[in-house]
């Protein structure tokens, strides 16, 4: 369990096109000097500010797409950076996403700015104490592996939100 990983170059011949770099790193934000997995799923965290990205028909393919696309380019960073390089943060991004379809799934799509909030705790959660499978995908060293352990983990802290706001709303109901 990693909470700060160090930016390091393992290979300062390796080149990195410039897509890689911006799409891996979210726009620089992998960049940040402390906390850029935290900065990556703030990141993510504001696409549900738009009303029409919570509707499946667009949640689902953007997930898709940027998971597809995190492969090849945290590949492509990895060459460069090392394994699970903390400059790579499109698989928080992707993570926070999938934390926010499984909530919306069993929750009929309703939600609100503080179970965003919650949402968010939990990802940061799971991402961080990687529970198995999610271990195992984090160890594995492949870029799979690093979209991978975000994606356990997002549906991990999905679920666990949906149960504590279930489980509180019926503890409130029949008090």
């Amino acid at each position: 369990m990693r909470l700060i990983k160090e930016k390091v170059i393992t290979d300062e011949n390796a080149k990195v096109d410039m897509f890689s770099n911006l799409f891996a790193s979210c726009f620089y934000i992998g960049y940040f000097p402390k906390a850029s997995g935290t900065f990556g799923s703030l990141f993510g965290v504001l696409f549900f500010l738009f009303d029409d990205f919570k509707r499946p028909e667009i949640l689902l393919p953007s997930i898709i797409i940027c998971f597809i696309a995190g492969i090849y380019t945290s590949k492509v960073m990895m060459k460069r950076f090392g394994d699970d390089p903390s400059v790579v943060v499109i698989d928080e991004v992707v993570g926070m996403w999938i934390t926010v379809m499984v909530y919306l799934f069993f929750s009929k799509g309703e939600y609100g700015i503080y179970t965003l909030i919650l949402l968010f705790f939990f990802f940061r959660f799971f991402d961080i104490v990687k529970i198995q499978p999610a271990k195992f995908y984090d160890n594995s060293k492949t870029a799979f592996g690093v979209m991978m352990d975000d994606v356990i983990s997002g549906i991990y802290a999905g679920l666990s939100a949906f149960a504590l706001v279930y489980i509180a709303s019926v503890i409130i109901t029949h008090t």
